[in-house]
């Protein structure tokens, strides 16, 4: 009998769930990933023989140990216990194993232009008669619905924080032009989204034996990340612009300069009361009451330039430890190097090593949040194109040999 679950020890919160994958790049295929390190079973469908062109090899690197071609490392991190297959979803064979895989799944999560699916016989009506609690989840750039001429346009990060408002306030004001917030910020937010809006299908589909349709644009997500931006607009009529790392409307909250580096720096309510005489300033003068929410006045500037000033005669070290005692947040501005060498990433384990079915042994970032009960874990590292066929395709779907060699020789897998 083909085993029910391909996860080789229940682990986690998401033990019994059951998810196929069939996007690529970062956002949707994240999203699975992070279920699997919370023990939920996913199956990674890639294209046959290149699989997903992009993200195995977008970026820095590694050395594959087995001979193969080098692997990103991207790849490397971010798709960890996920079960990799190929599947040419064009093809009618391909559209007929695809709803094998989703037959037994409780979560099918894909990003695509909308239509795509349809065309190859895999519409939402289609694919839930094979299973009616069958929660789909439809990530792409501008939705499923909505204005023709922006529905089929195709996306990247960059174009969903532009178009979801979050570009136009990063960087500092003009002339400079607007940032992207790095690396995928956008990706990832819409990572977030995809995995518990369909954990949230998932519990509906659980009570009631209905699964639904999820359609999550990715600029929508992006947009819902935006605070009281658009109420500001539509009841004051205010357009919020850049202003670098400094916050609008009270101070400080911004990055500053110290001797040997930079650190960032907030004091609000209270915190500011405690952050005043740490730079020798009375918290009963009038004068530094008001300064802290009128930025542009005499006494504003003039507590601004007192601020960076003390900060600029220290370390960063004196600073954060100086601050630290005050209790006013403060930190270092971190590098990949600040972070590996510091005590609380390492106290709370959140750089782990891991064997790569690839790189061999590589060593980068754990398991976030942390369960008491149910934890994530790492069994498995990340995999060639097409490693996981003949356990998917044979074993578990039952498959023949005969049937492997079939599909091999007409490229559906």
């Amino acid at each position: 009998m083909a085993e029910k679950n391909l996860v080789p020890e229940k682990f986690g919160p998401l033990q019994d769930v059951k998810i196929v994958s069939t996007g690529t790049l970062i956002a949707q295929p994240f999203a699975a990933e992070l279920a699997a390190e919370m023990g939920a079973e996913v199956i990674q469908v890639e294209r046959p023989v290149v699989g997903d062109t992009g993200w195995r090899n977008i970026g820095i690197r590694l050395k594959n140990q087995h001979g193969g071609p080098p692997v990103a490392t991207t790849w490397v991190q971010e798709r960890r216990n996920v079960f990799c297959v190929t599947l040419d979803l064009s093809k009618p064979r391909g559209r007929d194993i695809l709803l094998k895989l989703v037959a037994r799944a409780d979560i099918w999560m894909e990003s695509s232009k909308p239509g795509t699916y349809a065309k190859w016989g895999l519409d939402d009506e289609t694919v839930r008669k094979t299973n009616p609690r069958l929660v789909i989840t439809h990530v792409s750039g501008f939705g499923q619905t909505g204005d023709p001429d922006y529905v089929m346009r195709p996306s990247y990060d960059i174009v969903g924080q532009a178009v979801g408002g979050m570009m136009y306030q990063t960087g500092y004001p003009d002339p400079t032009p607007p940032t992207r917030a790095a690396p995928w910020t956008g990706d990832y937010l819409t990572a977030l989204f995809t995995l518990w809006s369909s954990l949230a299908g998932l519990t509906y589909a659980r009570s009631t034996g209905k699964g639904q349709s999820i359609d999550l644009a990715q600029y929508e997500a992006i947009h819902k990340t935006m605070g009281g931006t658009m109420v500001e607009y539509f009841q004051e009529g205010i357009v919020r612009e850049r202003s670098g790392n400094r916050a609008q409307g009270f101070q400080p909250l911004d990055s500053f300069q110290a001797k040997d580096g930079w650190v960032v720096l907030g004091a609000l309510g209270d915190v500011y009361d405690r952050l005043l005489p740490l730079i020798g300033l009375d918290p009963r003068d009038p004068k530094w009451q008001s300064a802290r929410t009128n930025l542009e006045s005499i006494e504003g500037i003039e507590f601004d330039a007192i601020l960076r000033g003390w900060i600029g005669e220290r370390t960063v070290a004196q600073v954060v430890e100086e601050m630290a005692q005050g209790k006013v947040p403060c930190s270092p501005i971190m590098s990949s190097k600040d972070m590996a060498e510091d005590p609380q990433y390492r106290a709370r384990q959140m750089h782990i090593e891991w064997e790569d079915l690839q790189a061999g042994k590589v060593k980068g970032i754990g398991i976030a949040p942390k369960f008491s009960l149910t934890p994530g874990r790492i069994f498995r590292g990340s995999a060639p194109v097409g490693y996981d066929n003949q356990r998917v395709y044979g074993d578990l779907l039952g498959l023949s040999g005969t049937e492997m060699e079939s599909l091999k020789r007409e490229r559906v897998i």
